[in-house]
């Protein structure tokens, strides 16, 4: 009888698993199908490289996008990658029970936050915080960065705090032995210790923020050229699909769909090189 039931199980568990590769699969092969074409229709240079989107004119440059996403990410994690460690360092060795029973509710009614909601908190409170101190309309890279840096804190804190709690204490006690302070045991031993485990935490973060829409539509301004400085207007990848999916035909939607081969490709060799990474350490 329980030999049937784990057969069972492990039939039920490879079919979900076969469910899940053949859903990626799927959208693979719809990304593509209806992406590459398109891009090699426009021309892979004048597509990616090109400075100019003007889509009344059937001009598809996508330059300025690709730098928006990439400034904006880069921001949010310089922001939001330091907090994010320090509290997961917080929560996991030094927080008080009495302190973590509030503080880790907290942190996960963060994640569960609508990602409109977040928009409308930069759109009220952030951005007018900049226009006063900046001038201008408050709608930035650094504005979408401060926001998207609190928006990605709930995953480096809940994963970071994982990967230290997941370090052996007795690495924690044999430091503490030798003469090592609390604070030089988990700076210089259980942080090198759970290194990976943060790192994927890092990569989660850079997913979740260069792949946000909603928010950064909401606070950057929106400008389809290249960004001149912090202060300047900016326009990302997913923002762009987004504000114009609505409404484009044609050429026009062959375009954003290609849009989202680039960003699907953006992230799968951030992923990929993140975890050839982690192998060369590893090795």
């Amino acid at each position: 009888m329980n030999k049937l039931r784990e057969k069972s199980m492990g039939c039920v568990f490879l079919v979900t698993a076969l469910a899940s590769i053949f859903a990626v699969i799927i959208i693979c092969l719809f990304l593509f199908a209806n992406g590459l074409p398109t891009i090699a229709e426009i021309g892979p240079f004048n597509f990616l490289l090109g400075t100019t989107w003007k889509p009344t004119n059937d001009i598809y440059g996508i330059f300025p996008m690709i730098l928006g996403s990439i400034y904006v990410t880069a921001g949010s994690l310089v922001i939001g990658v330091p907090i994010g460690l320090l509290c997961a360092v917080y929560m996991a060795r030094f927080c008080p029970a009495r302190v973590y029973k509030y503080l880790k509710p907290a942190v996960e009614l963060l994640a569960g936050i609508p990602s409109i909601v977040y928009g409308f908190f930069g759109l009220v409170v952030i951005v007018p915080i900049m226009r006063n101190l900046f001038g201008g309309n408050g709608k930035s890279v650094l504005t979408a960065s401060i926001l998207l840096g609190i928006m990605i804190l709930p995953t480096l804190i809940s994963v970071g705090e994982s990967a230290i709690r997941a370090v052996p204490e007795s690495y924690y006690e044999g430091a503490l032995a030798l003469g090592a302070t609390p604070e030089e045991t988990v700076f210089k031993v259980m942080l090198p210790a759970a290194k990976s485990g943060l790192t994927a935490g890092v990569i989660l973060a850079i997913d979740r923020s260069i792949g946000e829409a909603m928010a950064v539509s909401m606070v950057a301004g929106n400008q389809p050229i290249i960004p001149g400085s912090l202060l300047s207007g900016v326009r990302t990848l997913t923002a762009n699909i987004v504000l114009e999916m609505g409404y484009a035909a044609d050429m026009h939607r062959e375009a954003l769909l290609a849009t989202g081969v680039v960003l699907f490709i953006f992230i799968l060799l951030i992923n990929l090189s993140f975890s050839l990474l982690r192998k060369g350490e590893d090795k």
